[in-house]
């Protein structure tokens, strides 16, 4: 019987098919000692469908706290007694001054983040204006990750120019009711096809090690492979103290890993963004992390830990002989409330601090 790893390799590099279920479940029993061969097989994966190029997205806080739902993970939630700071949603001006500061960075997208179940009428109006008045202003491609959507809410942000939408599932539909209870995995799904259906791009991902098995990372990634989504953002979880997940222990390093590369064999086409918690979990090994599979970074602070320098990425970068990668999306500056997501090369004149769930 052929090595599960020689069966994948076949499968995806020379008969350019997705993996079954059973052949993933295969490589997943695997012992780690044997890493290092899935990891190369994912480096070699990544190669084929995307290319050497790494994309590279900053963020900062629109919006903190003062959330409504209650995901388990998330230090912005109204219900748990967290210290993230509390503020409103930014005035346009100060928007569009970081618009001005991604775009000297050498940013093409621009993303409008905020922490909400839905966007209200009138929150939804200042989204609009701000997503004119940055095309206006600057050029820049323009994102959002606004929650909940009805199809007229995503029609008019399509409508308006938004390319690209950001709605994680966060995790597998088994593990999802742990996580959160104010909504559903299908109202999750629903948002997803929601943006699609209007034109957007659509942006997926979640967080992995919030106590799931091994099998339900994998029904995760397989999950959204489902969706199709153009990038999948991956965070590797970081406890919050004050929130249900407090408590929860981090992966290994090596599991990880694992994770990542499993993802890259699951979703052989899409952008995989190491996001918040990379730090923390993979510490030294965050190259392995790239290596592994992952061809984006969120670089610089997210929105309730710090992050690294986007200069020490950059190093890293160039050591790994990974270029970043041009044209749109490279360097993506996101305004958000939600996420782990780090600080533009300037801030907006309004001390906004810059932390990760």
């Amino acid at each position: 019987m052929s090595h599960p790893l020689a069966v994948a390799e076949a499968a995806l590099l020379e008969e350019r098919r997705p993996l079954t279920r059973p052949e993933v479940d295969a490589i997943a029993a695997l012992s780690l000692d044997e890493l290092p061969d899935l990891i190369a097989l994912a480096h070699k994966v990544r190669l084929a469908y995307c290319g050497p190029e790494v994309e590279l997205e900053s963020l900062i806080n629109a919006k903190s706290g003062a959330c409504p739902e209650d995901c388990a993970f998330c230090s912005q939630s109204v219900r748990y007694a967290t210290d993230v700071d509390v503020y409103a949603f930014l005035d346009l001006d100060e928007v569009l001054e970081a618009a001005h500061a991604t775009k000297a960075v050498g940013a093409t997208q621009f993303c409008i983040v905020v922490a909400v179940r839905g966007p209200e009428e009138r929150l939804l109006r200042k989204v609009i204006d701000a997503v004119h008045a940055v095309h206006d202003q600057t050029g820049l491609e323009v994102a959002c990750s606004l929650g909940i959507l009805t199809p007229e809410q995503a029609t008019r942000l399509a409508d308006a120019g938004v390319r690209r939408y950001n709605h994680n599932l966060e995790a597998c539909r088994e593990v999802f009711p742990q996580i959160c209870t104010t909504h559903t995995y299908d109202d999750r799904v629903e948002t997803a096809r929601i943006a699609m259906d209007a034109g957007m791009e659509l942006c997926c991902g979640g967080i992995i090690g919030m106590g799931e098995t091994l099998s339900q990372r994998i029904d995760f990634a397989f999950e959204l492979a489902a969706l199709a989504p153009c990038e999948v953002p991956l965070n590797l979880l970081d406890p919050r103290p004050g929130t249900p997940l407090e408590d929860q222990g981090v992966l290994s390093p090596r599991e990880a890993l694992q994770a990542i590369a499993l993802f890259r064999l699951i979703l052989p086409g899409t952008w995989l963004r190491l996001a918040g918690g990379r730090e923390r979990v993979l510490g030294e090994l965050q190259a392995m992390g790239l290596v592994a599979g992952a061809n984006g970074l969120i670089v610089g602070n997210y929105l309730t830990t710090t992050g690294r320098s986007p200069d020490d990425d950059k190093a890293m970068l160039d050591a790994l002989g990974m270029p970043v990668a041009e044209g749109p999306g490279e360097g993506r500056f996101v305004v958000d409330g939600t996420g782990a997501h780090a600080r533009p090369a300037q801030a907006p004149k309004r001390s906004i601090p810059v932390t990760s769930r």
